[in-house]
């Protein structure tokens, strides 16, 4: 362990060109079905990259811009692109961060809005796989309200759910907890205590904890210490923790780093858990430079990086794209409620993996599809031939997790027949083994309509994805009013029984309020930003 240690504290801090994810337009003719190009079902083919269609356009075509072949004078045009490739992303932060600036009687900045982490923070209903895969389900329904030619597109997909806590692999945590000066404010360090202290009493005897603070610097207060006969140790360490000076992120995740290599444990679940406002004004505060250092013990030790981010102001940008570098995701909390459901209703999810590196691929039939547009995923693109690549980063996924893409589909006048094929590839994460699973929808499925006739989950979908797309100030077809969005809400929530929807109504008709200018509710008010 000593080589890992000094490899970090030697690092040097480079700027990268960009993420490991490429955030491009997907690039693919869409003319040959999966199955002509190959597309394996489960169990197939592993490494190597997909190779490109013909006609394929020039990288960063935008996408879903399916140009018809001939232009309006008649001349050839470019082949549309008809593929659409992105990392499964089961954050949802966007969405926890916006109700809590809600609250606070502000409307959420439109950059911190990502339509996927709205969706993905309510139940779904997917059937599970009976294996450790995922399943795929395809569906969709039509808005109407203008947009007639319009349908809204749903692909799901699903993990199974752990049994019972007591049948996953041991957990090793390392806690990496912000103790800056910003973190004084209510519901910020003091939340983090409560949160750990939850945590340190929900754990196993056989679990592991160590414990890391920072302000300008980083210090380590716990090592690698197993939760049999120390839980009143661990709670001290927590209960000693006071804010003090300013925010050194680079510090404390590379300390994290460190004391996560130095306390590994083969065969348990290796996690670094930060939690912080990631407002960083000290060291490196760019998550590329900051993520260069602990590359290796990603890719050597296996060990994720799951954020928890907490407080009014919030360094949204940041925290996502150290986790999104670091194989892992985000929440948010802003209250005891919802660190309960994080840490202890949610934590097989949070800790163990079914999947590493998944990604999904979408293909549209052009025969009946003109036009289609992802919603949200914009920093979670993937380039179409790298769908195949297994050294491309993707997203990781744990047991009992949902992940939902929602499109925007134009169907040709009388189109009848197949839309489009979705296939999700991962690796298994104790093999390093390629596994591929697909699912795809006909016209019928896609054509019923969404407010009068689909499911109550699929229109809890539509309502959480109009709400994020009006709030960063999107044109999706179909779109409804806020009045009339946070008024399906509220039939939702009651045919339903789900007070999370009832908790969106509400944060609908607050940013109603807060856009017209008729009054503002008091902050305060409680709810989750995840579901499981």
């Amino acid at each position: 362990m000593e080589r890992g240690t000094s490899t970090y504290r030697a690092a040097v801090a480079l700027l990268l060109g960009g993420l490991l994810i490429t955030g491009c337009g997907a690039s693919g003719d869409g003319a040959r079905s999966s199955a002509d190009r190959g597309v394996a079902g489960n169990g197939g083919p592993a490494g190597g990259k997909q190779p490109p269609a013909p006609g394929q356009p020039a990288p960063g075509q935008r996408e879903g811009a399916a140009v018809e072949e001939r232009d309006e004078a008649g001349q050839e045009s470019a082949a549309p692109d008809y593929l659409s490739t992105f990392a499964l992303d089961v954050d949802t932060a966007s969405y926890g961060y916006a109700r809590r600036t809600l609250g606070d009687g502000q409307l959420p900045d439109a950059g911190t809005v990502r339509p996927e982490e709205f969706v993905n923070s309510f139940r779904q209903g997917y059937e599970q796989p009976e294996g450790n895969g995922f399943s795929v389900h395809v569906d969709g329904a039509r808005p109407g309200a203008g947009a007639s030619d319009w349908s809204l597109m749903r692909v799901g997909l699903a993990t199974r759910a752990e049994a019972k806590t007591g049948e996953r692999p041991p957990a090793a945590l390392t806690f990496v907890v912000d103790i800056s000066g910003s973190m004084a404010e209510p519901g910020r360090l003091d939340l983090a205590k409560t949160s750990l202290g939850i945590l340190a009493d929900e754990l196993r005897d056989d679990d592991s904890v160590s414990l890391v603070t920072f302000s300008d610097e980083a210090e380590t207060q716990l090592p690698m210490t197993r939760l049999q006969n120390n839980r009143t140790r661990i709670r001290d360490a927590i209960d000693e923790m006071e804010p003090t000076d300013s925010t050194n992120v680079e510090a404390g995740v590379e300390q994290g780093y460190e004391e996560a290599v130095n306390g590994h444990r083969e065969g348990a679940n290796n996690r670094v858990v930060l939690l912080s406002d990631a407002l960083a004004n000290t060291g490196e505060t760019q998550a590329d430079a900051i993520l260069e250092r602990i590359g290796d013990a990603r890719k050597e030790y296996g060990i994720t990086l799951f954020g928890v981010g907490v407080g009014s102001d919030y360094g949204d940008e940041l925290m996502e794209r150290l986790t999104n570098k670091g194989d892992g995701n985000t929440t948010y909390i802003s209250d005891e409620e919802q660190a309960r459901k994080v840490f202890v209703d949610q934590l097989p999810a949070h800790v163990e993996l079914r999947a590493r590196d998944a990604k999904a691929q979408v293909e549209f039939d052009r025969k009946n599809v003109k036009q289609f547009k992802l919603i949200g995923y914009e920093n979670r693109k993937v380039a179409d031939d790298d769908f195949r690549d297994d050294s491309v980063d993707g997203g990781e996924v744990g047991p009992g997790h949902t992940v939902t893409a929602l499109y925007a589909v134009r169907l040709r006048e009388g189109a009848s027949g197949h839309v489009a094929t979705a296939t999700v590839r991962w690796l298994d994460p104790k093999t390093r083994k390629a596994h591929e699973e697909r699912g795809s929808v006909e016209t019928g499925a896609i054509d019923g309509r969404l407010w009068d006739g689909a499911g109550a989950r699929l229109q809890v979908t539509a309502v959480a994805a109009y709400f994020a797309d009006t709030l960063r100030g999107g044109d999706l077809p179909g779109t409804p009013s806020l009045g009339e969005l946070a008024s399906r809400a509220r039939k939702l929530a009651s045919s339903t029984e789900d007070s999370s929807v009832g908790k969106l109504a509400t944060a609908i008709e607050q940013a109603d309020r807060i856009r017209n200018g008729t009054g503002e509710e008091p902050s305060g008010s409680s709810g989750e930003g995840e579901l499981g």
